[in-house]
């Protein structure tokens, strides 16, 4: 990163991309990097990278400290403990400044590169979810998605068929829809589209994990968006989107 202050940031800025990150020391500052080198090249953007510090027991918090100091498009927040990749989310969410909210995990598996195409799609599309199509991951973690994906859409016909994709895009009036729970995360396009916004899905690149270890595994992923996923069924069901009339 340049010892200079950015300043392609503005007081409002039109992107906002929103990193939780729990124990990902290592990491933050090359993907921060990869964030500003992709908007170097979106010249037409103005952006901040919003890293949300989910609890983290490494140097999390020391990297982002000197990358705010450094690069005045990062922002941090620090929650008081860790709450989990939802929370996380949502407290990004809740005080991105941009008109569009883009959202990478904070493992360098998801990549930045995708950017410039999912901006295109939101021109015409209110949300935009990624869908991995070569998984760089354990077998464990490929299989446990790979079932709990085809449950979740056997019983709520999402038609999305990547829900724990981190690449994510879409305007900043979705988040009104988002009901805030623990694995709000694996259901964003469900709750999306009940507000009746538009939804597509855009392939994107995974990469390898570099640094650090997956805080994911059976008992976390598997089991617990299966139970989750009755949750929001009721839900959908009982969801209310009151419109007034123009």
């Amino acid at each position: 990163m340049s010892d200079k202050k950015n300043s392609r940031i503005a007081p409002s800025p039109e992107v906002s991309v929103v990193i939780p990150c729990y124990n990902e020391a290592k990491n933050i500052p090359l993907l921060a990097q990869r964030v500003q080198e992709i908007f170097s090249r979106l010249d037409s953007y103005s952006y901040e990278c919003l890293f949300i510090n989910d609890g983290s027991t490494d140097d999390t918090r020391e990297q982002l400290e000197q990358l705010q100091s450094t690069d005045s498009c990062v922002r941090a927040l620090h929650l008081i403990h860790n709450m989990g990749q939802s929370a996380a989310l949502i407290a990004g969410m809740h005080n991105a400044q941009g008109n569009y909210i883009l959202t990478l995990d904070g493992d360098l598996q998801n990549d930045p590169e995708d950017f410039p195409r999912i901006l295109e799609l939101l021109n015409d599309y209110d949300c935009v979810c990624g869908y991995r199509t070569t998984r760089n991951d354990t077998w464990v973690r490929r299989v446990s998605s790979k079932i709990a994906n085809t449950v979740r859409n056997g019983i709520l016909h999402d038609g999305i068929r990547d829900s724990g994709c981190g690449t994510k895009g879409f305007r900043k009036k979705c988040v009104r829809s988002i009901v805030p729970f623990n694995g709000m995360h694996r259901f964003f396009a469900v709750l999306v589209r009940n507000a009746e916004f538009s939804v597509i899905e855009c392939p994107v690149a995974h990469h390898p994990r570099l640094h650090g270890i997956s805080k994911y595994g059976l008992n976390n992923r598997l089991w617990r968006g299966l139970f989750d996923l009755v949750g929001v069924a009721w839900l959908r069901k009982r969801y209310i989107n009151p419109r007034i009339e123009e």
